[in-house]
């Protein structure tokens, strides 16, 4: 067998594909502290408010496995250059957006830019980089971008507020794609190896259809925007389109997505720990951004740097996760990070964030660092668990968890966020039955009609907004560290027999 000579350009396409990366894990938090501004500036509602932050990491969940396996049929360099001018030109439409309805459709087709250009991204390190010492490298490297992107994001989306208009969280991304863009069409290799085949389009629709009717039933119902009958078809027929594409994996010739990797009980505890660690850290960042802004009455740039210590800490758990678990074995450190993570939570829901102290950072700092080790060792249990062939469709599995995560993270704390401020609000008298009703839906809302309120009555308002959302913060961040707590269990359990059947396969 001839042995290939190593690319001599691998670190600069490591390089190219590394900036294409960025961007789209800047998005998934840039809006978390732009956010208030946002809904000021648009009117939105607290619906509306979800769904501008939420349809990205939700499509991109949807999309992520069809646009690998196109990839693979197509050729990762054709997708991926498609997918920077995609974003690129989302971006600048979402900048520009006059309502939240623009806005969401930008956000759509951010999230379609986006899927085209993760896959791939990870698809060319692994065809780039032949040495397995190499590729681990490599993949260090990326792991750590993509960390430090999701960490810088409310950094930069605070500053680019402290001096512009909100749209111009967006528009940064324009001139990192115009540089981007170019290089990697140089850069990336013409010949590329695909896969023949039909690229199953009804199967992508059936999985993005059910995916958004399930998120969407769960959000119109507990906003009790709709009655229950609605919802729970909506709900229903979703989890039914769901069904029908798992039916369809099982039985098509050439599936989508590898259902048959889930009957690995390692696979199946990492897939729930990246969902509930993805969607922990983004839950409670959103939560965080907002009781910094609206409650504390702190500037963008300064809600970004007093969650510093949550993104600096989560940006190097990736290494420290992969020498624990080498070092004590996986089952030991996933199960400890997580119960960690959910003392840390607890801590959290009692601290005074006006007098913050140590504490308070310290807890953000270990919040970080231990859902980020809990990410990575995730990603461990699952590549581990199968052979190499199947590593790029238990890869798009666990990305998909990723995404996932994010998107139900942020469902379903703002939707149980928003549940408790309204039954914890106490309205002050005198306001019309619509106000009222208007006013206690977020503490967005709440801001909104005390504007137009406006003297004396308008000021009540806001701090019977504020308490009600302190109060509402508390019970979320206890209810998740219990759910944590709970999970760090079914770790312990399930891993347990990964260890034994790995011990007793090798025998």
């Amino acid at each position: 067998m001839a042995i290939q000579t190593p690319d001599p350009k691998r670190w600069l396409v490591l390089l190219a594909v590394m900036l294409a990366f960025l961007p789209v894990v800047l998005d998934m938090t840039i809006l978390h502290v732009a956010m208030p501004t946002l809904t000021q500036a648009l009117n939105a509602s607290g619906t509306e408010v979800l769904w501008i932050i939420d349809i990205y990491p939700l499509l991109m969940a949807g999309l992520l496995v069809p646009m690998g396996t196109l990839s693979d049929r197509v050729g990762n360099r054709k997708i991926l250059l498609t997918g920077l001018i995609i974003f690129a030109a989302a971006s600048v439409l979402a900048a520009f957006a006059q309502s939240a309805a623009t806005l969401i459709g930008a956000r759509v087709l951010l999230a379609l830019g986006g899927s085209m250009i993760m896959p791939c991204v990870l698809g060319l390190i692994r065809k780039t980089f032949e040495d397995d010492a190499e590729r681990a490298m490599a993949l260090g490297l990326w792991g750590t971008v993509g960390a430090a992107g999701a960490a810088v994001g409310p950094l930069v989306g605070g500053a680019l507020l402290e001096h512009f208009w909100w749209g111009s969280v967006f528009l940064i991304n324009v001139p990192v794609m115009l540089v981007v863009a170019p290089v990697c069409w140089f850069l990336l290799p013409r010949a590329e190896k695909t896969t023949p085949g039909k690229w199953p389009i009804g199967q992508a629709l059936l999985l993005i259809a059910g995916m958004i009717a399930v998120v969407y039933g769960i959000k119109a119902g507990f906003g009790g925007k709709q009655s229950l009958a609605v919802t729970g078809v909506v709900i229903a027929s979703g989890i039914a389109v769901l069904a029908l594409f798992a039916h369809k994996q099982l039985h098509a010739a050439e599936p989508m997505l590898d259902l048959s990797l889930l009957s690995h009980p390692a696979i199946v505890a990492g897939l729930i720990m990246a969902i509930v660690a993805a969607g922990s850290l983004a839950g409670v960042e959103l939560t965080l951004a907002q009781e910094l802004q609206y409650v504390l009455g702190k500037t963008p740039l300064q809600a970004g740097i007093f969650m510093v210590p949550i993104m600096a800490a989560a940006a190097v758990g990736g290494p420290v996760a992969g020498y624990l678990s080498n070092r004590f074995g996986l089952r030991l450190v996933a199960s400890l990070s997580m119960a960690i993570a959910s003392l840390a939570l607890a801590l959290l829901a009692q601290s005074d964030f006006n007098n913050p102290g140590y504490l308070v950072p310290l807890a953000l700092a270990v919040l970080g660092l231990t859902l980020s080790i809990g990410l990575t060792a995730s990603s461990i249990a699952i590549m581990g668990a199968v052979d190499a062939s199947k590593g790029g469709a238990a890869g798009s599995l666990e990305a998909t968890g990723y995404e996932l995560g994010t998107g139900l993270g942020i469902t379903l704390f703002g939707v149980f966020l928003s549940g408790v401020f309204r039954r914890a609000v106490e309205l002050p008298d005198g306001l019309t039955p619509d106000l009222a009703a208007e006013a206690a839906q977020t503490i967005g809302d709440t801001y909104i009609v005390a504007t137009r309120l406006g003297g004396a009555q308008g000021e009540a308002l806001i701090a019977a907004g504020k308490a009600a959302f302190t109060q509402a913060h508390a019970v979320l961040l206890t209810t998740s560290s219990a759910v944590i707590m709970v999970l760090a269990v079914v770790v312990f359990i399930a891993l347990a027999r990964h260890r034994a059947s790995a011990a007793t396969s090798h025998h």
